[in-house]
Formats: structure tokens, sequence, C-alpha cells
């Protein structure tokens, strides 16, 4: 079962964090005519009205005051917190290196394939959930997020109340995100260049695409290497738009090689860990809002389609 996303009052959660998965929440609307919270579960999520009824038997949908029977009277803006039903997951066959942890933040050297947080069909096999329970964090959260196709440095606060001062660097632009990609060398695209343009996502469709009006999106494209046909470009952007450094490359006429969106969307199943994006976050720069300090963080990791040109012409699984 999958609630809504809405925007709550940070209130704390009656129910644990379990092996690193918490509670999701739903929120009921302010108005309504349902005579029981069972009534307003089962009509909006009618596909797992047998699942809400087991569950509420079992005492398992809590609000903030305690169990919800199928008898409790519905309460309109009130939080029922629940644990997911968990989907079956294809484990990740790659590690999740931790490049540095303190008090404050902890950073990870993400691989490709592995989403961030939970959503939709990935839960326990996600960065977050994996390092809650590995480092025994219950509180960890991430302070900005990477495609799960997109590899390297990925930060997370520890602490709950200092999340709001380093998501917020991310959102004012004050982290220097250096990323690499490998595509098709074209010998007629002149770099470096800026690139500035609107982008676009809509809900429910997979695809960021770029529109006229008032531009959103910026990255600088840098030549870093040529080998062949295949160059490594640098990539530095100055916004975080939706699937942004992918959009602007396929604008470009160079798609990422992996790339299962642009130019077209291509299913992958759950799993084919070849061949992934070849797109990697290589370092995080900022100034550290609690300390003050200059912190730079630096990915390990190769792009397989550069460094193992063989093993990507074979459809090797790639862990660095």
């Amino acid at each position: 079962m999958r609630s809504r996303r809405r925007r709550t009052s940070r209130e704390a959660s009656p129910l644990p964090t379990v092996d690193g998965l918490a509670p999701a929440r739903v929120r009921t609307p302010a108005t309504g005519g349902w005579a029981t919270m069972r009534d307003h579960l089962v009509d909006r999520f009618p596909h797992v009205a047998e699942r809400i009824d087991a569950r509420l038997a079992a005492g398992e949908i809590v609000t903030a005051a305690g169990p919800v029977t199928p008898a409790t009277p519905y309460t309109p803006s009130t939080t029922l917190w629940l644990y997911r039903d968990e989907p079956d997951e294809v484990p990740v066959p790659f590690g999740l290196p931790v490049l540095h942890a303190d008090d404050d933040v902890v950073v990870v050297d993400k691989p490709h394939l592995l989403a961030t947080i939970p959503r939709g069909s990935h839960v326990r096999q996600t960065v977050l959930v994996r390092l809650r329970h590995e480092l025994g964090l219950p509180a960890l959260s991430p302070a900005h997020r990477l495609d799960r196709a997109t590899a390297g440095v990925l930060l997370l606060v520890v602490r709950p109340e200092l999340r709001g001062a380093y998501q917020t660097l991310f959102a004012r632009g004050r982290v220097t995100k250096t990323y690499e990609a490998i595509a098709r060398f074209d010998p007629d695209l002149e770099l470096p260049r800026t690139e500035v343009s609107r982008i676009v996502k809509r809900p429910g469709v997979f695809a960021a695409v770029t529109e006229d009006g008032e531009p959103n999106a910026e990255t600088r494209v840098e030549l870093a290497g040529l080998r062949g046909e295949l160059a490594r470009y640098r990539l530095t952007p100055r916004t975080g738009r939706t699937h942004q450094l992918r959009v602007h490359l396929n604008g470009l006429g160079v798609p990422i090689l992996g790339d299962d969106v642009y130019p077209e969307l291509h299913r992958r199943a759950p799993e084919d860990f070849t061949r992934p994006l070849q797109l990697l976050s290589r370092a995080l720069e900022f100034d550290d809002p609690v300390t003050g300090a200059r912190r730079r963080f630096v990915s390990g990791r190769t792009l397989q389609a550069w460094d193992d040109p063989d093993g990507w012409a074979a459809g090797t699984p790639h862990e660095w």
C-alpha cells in the first residue's frame, strides 16, 4: 500500500524504523463524508481493501493517539502511520562504500541502479534503507538525490534538525557539483559551452522535456578526454532540474551511453545490471553550514565504457 505524497507537518512517528525502513504516512483530507477511518482508507485504496482490514485487525495502522480500529470515527487532517507492503526486489549486486561519516553527515559512493530513497518497486534496495540498517542510523535522510541510474557522491544528513541547512545549500546553488559522462564524440560540437534551457518534468511522465519560456536549467559542458569515437564530458550544473544533464547532452546530439530514457524510452528488466547510464557524480564541494569548513568529497568510481570498453561491449556488470 502506498500513500499519496502530501505536505504534512513533521510529526514524530509512533512506529519505529525497522531494519532501516521507516513507516509511511497517510494524511486524511480536511473534509470528507466518511463515517470511519476504515471507510476512508478503503475508498482511497480500494485495490488493497483486504490488506487494510487485516492491518486494522492487527493494530498495525496508528495515529499519534494509538492504533486505529475498524470502528474508529473518521477525523480530518490526521496523520496515519503504517508500514509499506514490500515488493519483491532483485538485490542490487554492488557495494555502497562510505566516503565519509561524522556526527552530522554521511557521504557515500552510490553505485549505478540503486535508488536513493524508497519509491514504487524499490524499497529495501535503496541507499537510504540500506544505510539506516547497516549504520544503525534510523533518522538518516538525504540532503539531495541522484537518479537511480546515476552513480557517485551522495550526501545524507544524520540528524533531522540539520537536514534543512544542508538541503538549502543544494536548493540555493551553493554546492559545486561536478559530473562526468561518456557519450559519442562530435567534432562539430563547440566546447566548452554553457547550455541554458527550460526543462519541465510533468507528473506521471518519466521523461523531462525542453520547452520555450524562461530558462530554469544551466549546465557547463567541457571536453575532458577523447578516445576514438567516444568522449568524456565534464559537466558542471548550476541548477538541479530532474534529468538535467541527460536532457542537455541529448539536446546537443550526444546522448549519454546507457541512457534508457533519452532519446528513446527503453524498459530495463529488474535483473539487468549491464551497461548502466554512463553518468557519474564525481565530486561535491561546499562550505559546511554547521562547521563553516570547506568540504570536498570525490567518487572513486569509474565509468565502464571508458575504462573497460571490452567489458562494456560484452555486457559484463561493472562494480567500479
